[in-house]
């Protein structure tokens, strides 16, 4: 039978599990994608703990895995955008059984072409996290050419891809790294990085920015501190659903949170850039199926910098 990670309680990392499971079916609109790799993100950590359980109700056993590449090997009635043998990527929504395994079912309509110019099993890291940076950037900040934005938390899977994003568009990019990631930040071409370990980020940004992007996990009075560096009628916007976004009104600072949706034209889009040479996949680590809950409680011990996938069929057969 096949493969998949799965949890039947919410907690810690102990509660994943390797099970058999039947070979899912595909439902009208659905595809089944045969599992090359899927990603690890912070927020499904968070989703195991139970942190979102009002929001995304769970049924046991649950899955995890949001992030996907792979081969689709059936599809369902009324499926035009797919058919079997494309290899395709998507982020699958919060409801979904999970990519970490070896078979997934996926809206057909949340899927994207994979990547022709890097490994399929590399794909896996793009879809939440570029995702993520691209509605950050485009949709809620509304960056265009010119602008300042400072990227706190550039050092993350987000932070890569917003800090590459961000410069082809024509922006001055700020980036916060620690001295782990600074070199990997470094190499997504900012015009800027500041060691946040080592000085204050708030007093090294010596001009105004007109966007503020948060990626990592901060205290308030930080936030708050940052988010005074916005000129007038500039914008910060939040991923980190836990930490409050600041507003100013009177200077007419807008105030965004961020949460990520599927869009395959917005990945369509992405990908292009990658094939084009114009965009950079980095991936950090690639871990097989059953050490999930080890990478797991590596990344929320902070031991893992950068983005992991884990590989679920190694020889993609």
């Amino acid at each position: 039978m096949p493969k998949a990670v799965q949890y039947r309680r919410f907690g810690g990392v102990d509660v994943l599990e390797v099970a058999d499971v039947p070979r899912p079916s595909p439902g009208p609109g659905q595809a089944l994608v045969a599992v090359r790799t899927t990603g690890i993100n912070p927020g499904e950590a968070r989703i195991r703990q139970g942190e979102f359980a009002q929001r995304w109700p769970s049924t046991f056993p649950s899955g995890q895995g949001s992030d996907l590449a792979g081969t689709v090997a059936a599809v369902g009635d009324g499926v035009g955008n797919v058919a079997v043998g494309d290899e395709v990527i998507g982020f699958l929504p919060m409801v979904a059984d999970g990519a970490a395994a070896e078979y997934a079912i996926a809206p057909a309509e949340i899927l994207a072409p994979a990547p022709t110019s890097i490994p399929l099993p590399d794909a896996a890291a793009l879809p939440m996290v570029g995702l993520t940076a691209w509605q950050a950037l485009f949709d809620d900040a509304e960056l265009h050419a010119g602008q300042r934005v400072l990227i706190n938390g550039a050092g993350g899977g987000v932070g890569g891809y917003a800090v590459q994003l961000a410069k082809r568009a024509g922006a001055h990019v700020i980036a916060t790294a620690s001295a782990r990631s600074a070199e990997r930040v470094r190499s997504a071409g900012p015009d800027e990085v500041i060691d946040h370990t080592s000085s204050s980020v708030a007093d090294a940004v010596t001009e105004p920015v007109d966007v503020l992007l948060n990626f990592a996990r901060i205290a308030p009075e930080a936030f708050t501190a940052l988010a005074a560096l916005v000129r007038d009628r500039g914008v910060v916007v939040n991923t980190v659903p836990t930490i409050e976004t600041p507003v100013d009104e009177a200077r007419g600072v807008r105030a965004v949170g961020v949460f990520v949706r599927s869009d395959a034209e917005q990945l369509s889009r992405l990908v292009a850039l990658i094939d084009a040479g114009e965009l950079r996949v980095a991936v950090a680590e690639r871990a097989p199926l059953p050490d999930l809950a080890d990478v797991h409680a590596r990344a929320e011990a902070d031991e893992i910098s950068g983005k992991v996938v884990v590989v679920v069929d190694e020889n993609g057969e």
